[in-house]
């Protein structure tokens, strides 16, 4: 049985991914124009894979066990392409904090595709919330009006991606561990790279500077990756899943602090929307998980 103490520990593993995550994208986005973001995905995939099969041996654990080649985990990888790419593209086209406040409307989306798709329960309290997220994601990106950017929409293909993967990883074999799956994820991220370098800029050699912002993007993304890991293990699920949405007050603070974002009242009314309707549906499902 779970205690207070490993809820406890889960929540601040959670809330320390989540800093991670939104630190990799500061480096993300601080890199843009002097690294292309072919080579960034690139170079993350094949330092994330090493990282994660090391791990996976370490451990014990096949690389390759027979379940990997199951279609569930396909969806996932081509999920994570997408995701990639979308958010690569993301970072270095639009602001941090757009991009984080959007991102936040993720675990709605796999709510509906979880109803849709596996059949779960959904009461109309939970619709509710998700249309009023989505309702916050159209309200940040204004289409038809004059503050629209159409290269806000990789922000969109990079949340559909994320919320695909989520759902492949539902369906995915329930004997395969999470370090299996998360280095065939890393290692998506090498034809990713691959893909936006064809279409994209050649790769050019790093400055010095350039591969110190390079090993802190890797080294906050893996160790975001991994907190996530083990906060899902160690603690109530229900307890800890809510504290995703921390990664939205970081990606404003460090958005503002950096980059000098000053998002509008808009911005915000629709960020805080969609935090508002994640939060609710994260209570009602525990809600529901308990009934």
């Amino acid at each position: 049985m779970t205690s207070a103490t490993d809820n406890l520990r889960g929540i601040l593993l959670m809330v320390l991914a989540m800093a991670g995550f939104a630190l990799g994208d500061v480096g993300i986005k601080l890199l843009a124009g002097a690294v292309p973001p072919g080579q960034i995905m690139g170079t993350m995939g094949i330092v994330g894979t090493i990282v994660f099969a090391v791990w996976t041996r370490a451990r014990g654990l096949p690389l390759l066990p027979r379940a990997v080649w199951h279609p569930a985990v396909g969806l996932r990888f081509l999920a994570e392409i997408v995701a990639g790419a979308g958010m690569v593209l993301a970072l270095t086209l639009n602001p941090l904090s757009l991009v984080t406040a959007i991102l936040q409307a993720a675990p709605l989306v796999v709510t509906m595709g979880a109803a849709r798709i596996f059949g779960e329960q959904v009461g109309i309290r939970r619709w509710s919330a998700i249309v009023a997220g989505l309702v916050g994601v159209l309200i940040i990106l204004r289409p038809g009006f004059e503050g629209f950017s159409p290269q806000a929409l990789w922000i969109i293909v990079a949340m559909l991606g994320l919320a695909a993967r989520d759902l492949a990883t539902r369906a995915a074999p329930r004997d395969l561990e999470n370090l299996q799956l998360a280095t065939v994820g890393f290692f998506a991220l090498v034809p990713t790279g691959a893909i936006l370098i064809v279409f994209g800029q050649a790769p050019i050699w790093p400055t010095a500077g350039d591969w110190g912002l390079l090993i802190f993007t890797f080294a906050t993304t893996i160790g975001g990756y991994y907190a996530i890991t083990a906060a899902m293990r160690v603690g109530e699920i229900g307890a800890v899943t809510p504290f995703r949405y921390s990664r939205l007050v970081f990606g404003l603070v460090l958005g503002m602090a950096i980059f000098a974002e000053r998002p509008d009242a808009l911005a915000y009314a629709g960020a805080a929307l969609i935090l508002a309707a994640g939060l609710y549906s994260a209570w009602r499902e525990r809600l529901h998980s308990k009934s």
